[in-house]
């Protein structure tokens, strides 16, 4: 694991046979969290807009234009209950840990790779040269070599690239001009994905 392997990263990770990480590496961050934002008064406040709708049942409108009600809090909770429920199960079968003793460990917690070794989360510490060094044990090969993946591509291939996704045009020329805001693309992140996430509950930036 590199700078950091939290929450979905560490859900990859542990699976493997051996697992291994800096003492810096900020491991764990087993939890799950679910969110929609209620962006009801500020449609109406800030942009002067208001949304009625017709709905097909009782949550059919359930989104960031109104206040969930109880049933769907409820709904969101059981959601986060279940996929947590998966993932201490996961790390219990990979890390041969009691559950009870992931579920003591995990609750979100962040832990560096230095503790995350004292406390079984991952097995020794290293970078990417021991974890090929590891791999190439287990799997029994002694004549290998490294390709780094992936090629630097050439700008003007990258830039066709971005044009035939799905990112829009705007998005595009926002970004080169610098004009998306730090606050703006965490946003967009956060109602474009799922309800229900597991991931580090805060942004790293590593200079």
């Amino acid at each position: 694991m590199g700078d950091y392997a939290a929450s979905g990263g560490y859900y990859i990770a542990c699976a493997a046979d051996s697992i291994v990480a800096n003492p810096t590496t900020l491991t764990g961050s087993i939890g799950v969290f679910g969110i929609v934002p209620n962006l009801q008064k500020f449609f109406k406040n800030k942009l002067g807009i208001t949304i009625d709708t017709v709905n097909t049942n009782r949550s059919a409108d359930m989104g960031v234009n109104r206040p969930l009600t109880y049933f769907e809090r409820a709904k969101i909770q059981k959601g986060v209950e279940d996929v947590y429920a998966t993932f201490t199960t996961r790390v219990s079968e990979g890390r041969n840990m009691n559950i009870i003793a992931v579920d003591e460990i995990g609750q979100g917690r962040v832990w560096t790779g230095y503790d995350a070794k004292t406390i079984g989360l991952i097995d020794t510490y290293g970078g990417i040269e021991k974890a090929i060094e590891i791999a190439a044990l287990l799997a029994k090969v002694e004549d290998y070599r490294i390709i780094s993946l992936p090629n630097k591509k050439d700008p003007f291939a990258e830039l066709m690239l971005e044009l035939s996704g799905e990112t829009s045009i705007s998005d595009i020329v926002m970004q080169k001009l610098g004009l998306r805001t730090e606050l703006i693309d965490p946003i967009e992140n956060l109602l474009k994905g799922d309800r229900i996430q597991a991931r580090i509950p805060f942004i790293m930036e590593l200079k």
